[in-house]
């Protein structure tokens, strides 16, 4: 088993883990409306953002080595556009869009990982689309194009809604790249609320990469100096980081030739400054290596939340069992009381006075046992219901919030707890909810780590030869035995 192999044997327990053993309950309980692998099966994607004049367009033509996408300086596409390799196309081939498909195929296409889309209605599946491109650089990987940012614009003014539809996008991204040119520099108004509300909520903060793009349009070095600090000092005041994240500078060579000849401005300074194109190619080519670390933060996460999110239920049903066993009581006490009352004014009033007190007694027990039957029916379904709406209204005492940690991850599921709890009126197995959480908890605990502990191993080998560990288990091959079991074999 050499190196690659053994990182597809890996990334495919990952695949299967998340399959057979966190997709079952996710469906059961709402947490999630498709399988979770659904998201993770197709390829490394890279999400390109940025306001409508940033040259995102220009940017991937440039890398993909042929104009696919549309430029200029005013919004030229208002599409998602999923750009991907052809792998039919021969290689001599000029490079050039082979097959282009619409967004109801890519919605309902099972091979790519875009069902979840489907929710954000007919309007976007309008503004969805696929190409089918031979270039090199598509072989191990995707880009998404994406619509310009805008200043003044409403999820009315599309038709669905954007961030809502970046934040799905930028889930399942291994890569995002956030581009700025120097005339709006971090103050669109979309982009304000992308870089503050959903990428934080979506995504990881070391997969966004920021790019001043067209440095080349600055009428002098001051004037780059000045649109760079302001870019800074936006993303500062945006992301709430003390710590200002890195800023690559880039421009294209090609639009900035003719440029470089012009007398009314002083751009001396650019074939000195390091256009850092290069590195942003070098960065998009990395998303695959960082595939397997994603599949794993991917297990991770979903398992974690999972179980808090099972930990919410199970706190509600042992609740209301607690409650209900108040109220069963109170109500035994309640009937014994009418029941002894009604027994002692027989024993004073006409006609009962005569009767034997056996009689009496019956009597007393039929009355005891109505206002219980009374108190089980009516009186119990009234206090279960309150129950019910006073812990939709107050759901944080479900589970202990005592880390930040929690907190974060109780702010991912909490709507989904609400949900789950409103629709089904609390009425769920209690014994069901505690077996799916442990087993959600040995993915999370255990499968998890045994993951994290090969992704280790595999970080330590040497990128030549199989290595001691690699040529124990490469006898192993064809027996079907996963990689963290072959682990597990080598420790005893």
């Amino acid at each position: 088993m050499d190196r690659e192999t053994y990182i597809n044997a890996l990334r495919v327990e990952l695949l299967e883990m998340v399959e057979k053993r966190l997709t079952p309950i996710s469906l059961r309980y709402g947490y999630s409306d498709v399988p979770l692998e659904t998201n993770i099966k197709w390829r490394p994607l890279v999400l390109v953002l940025g306001n409508y004049s940033s040259g995102k367009s220009a940017l991937i033509n440039e890398f993909l080595g042929a104009d696919i996408q549309a430029t200029g300086q005013a919004p030229t596409d208002d599409s998602f556009t999923v750009i991907t390799h052809d792998d039919t196309a021969s290689p001599n081939s000029s490079i050039r869009v082979h097959e282009e498909r619409d967004g109801k195929f890519l919605l309902n296409d099972p091979e790519y990982p875009f069902e979840t889309l489907k929710k954000h209605g007919q309007r976007f599946s309008s503004h969805f689309r696929l190409k089918k491109v031979n270039s090199p650089f598509l072989r191990t990987l995707a880009v998404i194009d994406t619509p310009g940012m805008l200043d003044s614009i409403s999820e009315k003014d599309r038709g669905y809604n954007y961030q809502e539809v970046v934040g799905d996008l930028a889930q399942i991204a291994d890569l995002i790249l956030v581009l700025f040119d120097p005339h709006k520099a971090g103050t669109i108004r979309e982009a304000h609320i992308s870089l503050r509300d959903t990428l934080p909520l979506r995504t990881f903060e070391d997969r966004v990469l920021f790019v001043l793009n067209r440095i080349d349009e600055c009428a002098s070095l001051i004037d780059l100096l000045r649109v760079y600090g302001t870019l800074c000092w936006n993303l500062s005041q945006i992301t709430g980081r003390k710590d200002i994240p890195t800023i690559h500078l880039t421009y294209s060579p090609k639009a900035a030739a003719p440029a470089l000849d012009t007398t009314s401005r002083d751009i001396s300074f650019l074939p000195h400054l390091e256009n850092q194109r290069e590195h942003l190619r070098k960065a998009i080519l990395e998303a695959p290596r960082h595939r397997l670390d994603h599949l794993a933060a991917f297990v991770e996460t979903h398992s974690e939340r999972l179980s808090h999110f099972l930990e919410a239920l199970v706190g509600y049903r042992r609740w209301l069992r607690s409650f209900r066993f108040k109220r069963t009581v109170t109500g035994i006490l309640a009937s014994l009381f009418v029941g002894v009352a009604a027994a002692g004014a027989m024993t004073v009033l006409e006609p009962f006075a005569g009767m034997g007190l056996l009689y009496i007694a019956g009597i007393a027990g039929g009355i005891a046992t109505a206002v219980f039957v009374l108190w089980m029916t009516l009186m119990m379904k009234m206090f279960t219901q309150r129950f019910h709406r006073e812990r939709l209204h107050d759901l944080d005492n479900l589970t202990l919030l005592d880390t930040q940690t929690r907190r974060d991850s109780w702010e991912a599921i909490e709507d989904m707890v609400h949900i789950f709890l409103e629709q089904t009126e609390g009425k769920f197995s209690l014994s069901e909810a505690k077996r799916d959480l442990d087993a959600v908890n040995d993915v999370y605990r255990k499968g998890a780590r045994e993951i994290r502990e090969a992704m280790y191993e595999l970080s330590t080998l040497r990128e030549k030869g199989p290595g001691p560990y690699l040529s124990s288990i490469r006898d192993a091959e064809g027996t079907g035995a996963s990689v963290v079991s072959l682990r597990e074999k080598q420790r005893f």
